[in-house]
């Protein structure tokens, strides 16, 4: 099978039009030859064009109108099948006696047109739209079988060649793909797909914030999932228990990495994508919110030969970029740097990385205990979440060793109180912590559309609290929305932080058992700025509102 006629001529405008690098569309033209698949859905399915770039763009080389509102099935259909209607991509939209209307996701192909022609003895008139809105037009008025709703049951091996035949469906890669992509497009960090009543629901996570982005019907849940475990080779098969796993995929030309989690749930399996894009992160103490003076902290610390650093928030706090970007400033050709995680979520050259495996006995703690007999310099571990393994980072400290790892506390000061409930001695931890970093990420005002606003004076004098009288004219912005930010008020996020420097009056008090408060008001006298206080600075800024910090931090003192 060749391109066909006007697959040439489609090819030929990409490139007039330089919609399209040479590259892309000759790798495009040699998979569709080779695996006898329409060129457009080529483009789509390796991820170098969005498919709704792709409908536009068709919909200007044939000079065919583009389907604006959603689809409207015709209340009769065509004498064609349902099967020819979704092999061929065809949505009926209406007829007359001397017409029909279709909607095609590839008017390239001329087989669509002339079969609806010939079932019909009509003329047929044309509109452009999606591969998706006329797969879930279709399925809207005659679902195919799904046993996705089946979550409870044990699977047999001939439910798994069922499953296997769902996610190969072309319908489920084309949706997998464009829900990808649209994601990675509105920079997204998350992909969260949750079968509900009747519906699956697909949710974006948009600078730290959950957002609904579209509804299908509930017979793609079990196409959907299994597709998504086919590509994080995952068990298709298995419902009944979560599953995680990592995907990558090309995006626009671009490959992106995925961690994958799926969960069983009243309705069926939840499956959240976490979007890995490593083009995307940037390691640098300044763009994580580092000015000046915290920055010379954090340098101190790191090039300290021993210790431990702490980085300290909730999930998505952005605790395991700032790590990453210390070993950034670590990775020396004279040091030995090794990390375990869980799991690995950026690949960093020149830098030694393992991932935990549980199932099979190797722990944070077993992976550290071995590390130490590899001569290390800096070692990295995920997260410290029992007594053995903060025994173990701590022996790697008085040994001679620098080692960074995060802790899930409200606070830096909060970190020593946890480690003393996990059983650590209080003269150990004194002998060697460091620095703690407590963080939070808000979101950026969009500075297109941010109102400004003048505080009560209740409120100005509470947020002031006795700081500089240069600062009565405090000035506040509030979030709006507009076309830029897509309505919400907000673009982008920030990071909020508080470094605590472990000091002599620090250590005392941890010796006498001092609780977090205590501690963190020693910190202040000492000159440590909170997260508050920081997420205040950039609010009179401009550069967040007051709403969202007081959200991120929960806390006005």
């Amino acid at each position: 099978m060749d391109l066909t006629e006007r697959e040439r001529g489609f090819v030929d405008f990409l490139l007039e039009h330089s919609l399209l690098p040479a590259t892309l569309v000759q790798q495009a033209c040699r998979v569709s030859v080779q695996t006898r698949t329409p060129l457009v859905h080529s483009i789509i399915k390796l991820g170098f064009m969005p498919e709704l770039r792709v409908a536009d763009v068709l919909a200007d080389f044939e000079q065919l109108p583009r389907l604006a509102q959603s689809l409207r099935l015709a209340d009769s259909l065509t004498p064609l099948s349902i099967q020819f209607l979704r092999q061929h991509a065809i949505a009926p939209l209406e007829q007359t006696a001397t017409e029909v209307t279709v909607a095609l996701a590839d008017p390239l192909n001329d087989t669509a047109v002339r079969g609806v022609q010939f079932a019909t003895s009509k003329a047929v008139k044309v509109y452009v739209a999606t591969l998706t809105e006329i797969q879930s037009a279709l399925e809207a008025v005659q679902p195919e079988p799904d046993d996705s709703q089946q979550g409870d049951t044990t699977a047999r091996n001939d439910d798994m060649a069922a499953l296997r035949d769902l996610a190969s469906d072309a319908p489920a890669i084309r949706l997998v793909q464009r829900l990808i992509t649209a994601a990675v497009d509105s920079r997204a960090s998350d992909i969260h797909i949750e079968p509900v009543d009747s519906a699956l629901r697909v949710r974006f996570r948009l600078d730290g914030v959950l957002k609904d982005m579209e509804e299908l019907p509930i017979g793609f849940a079990g196409r959907v999932v299994s597709r998504i475990k086919v590509m994080a080779h995952l068990d298709i098969a298995e419902r009944r228990l979560p599953q995680d796993g990592r995907l990558n995929v090309t995006v626009n030309g671009k490959a992106i990495d995925f961690r994958v989690a799926t969960a069983p749930t009243l309705h069926g399996e939840s499956v959240v994508l976490r979007i890995l894009d490593r083009q995307e992160v940037e390691l640098d103490f300044r763009r994580l919110g580092f000015d000046a003076e915290a920055e010379t902290v954090m340098r101190s610390a790191l090039q300290k030969p021993h210790g431990i650093i702490l980085a300290t928030g909730p999930t998505g706090s952005g605790k395991t970029t700032t790590l990453y970007t210390a070993l950034k400033e670590l990775n020396q050709p004279d040091r030995k740097i090794l990390t375990v995680e869980d799991p690995i979520e950026y690949m960093l050259s020149g830098v030694n990385q393992t991932q935990v495996k549980p199932q099979i006995g190797y722990t944070f703690a077993a992976a550290l205990r071995a590390f130490l007999r590899q001569d290390p310099d800096v070692l990295m571990v995920g997260e410290i979440r029992d007594k053995e393994t903060a025994e173990v980072a701590i022996q790697a400290s008085l040994t001679g060793h620098l080692l960074l790892s995060t802790l899930h506390t409200n606070s830096a000061a909060a970190a020593v109180t946890r480690l003393l409930d996990m059983g650590v001695d209080d003269f150990l931890l004194t002998s060697t912590l460091s620095l703690l970093i407590g963080q939070r990420l808000v979101r950026r005002l969009c500075q297109h559309c941010r109102a400004p606003y003048a505080p009560e004076p209740g409120l100005r004098d509470r947020l002031l609290g006795g700081r500089p009288p240069s600062a009565a004219a405090l000035q506040l912005f509030r979030a709006v929305g507009c076309a830029q930010c897509g309505g919400v008020g907000y673009s982008g996020r920030a990071g909020i932080l508080e470094l605590l420097e472990i000091c002599e009056p620090v250590r005392r008090a941890v010796l006498a058992k001092a609780d977090a408060g205590t501690i963190e008001k020693i910190a202040v006298e000492r000159g440590m700025r909170t997260m508050f206080q920081h997420g205040l600075m950039l609010a009179a800024r401009g550069e967040t509102s007051l709403e969202e910090i007081l959200r991120v931090t929960q806390s006005g003192d």
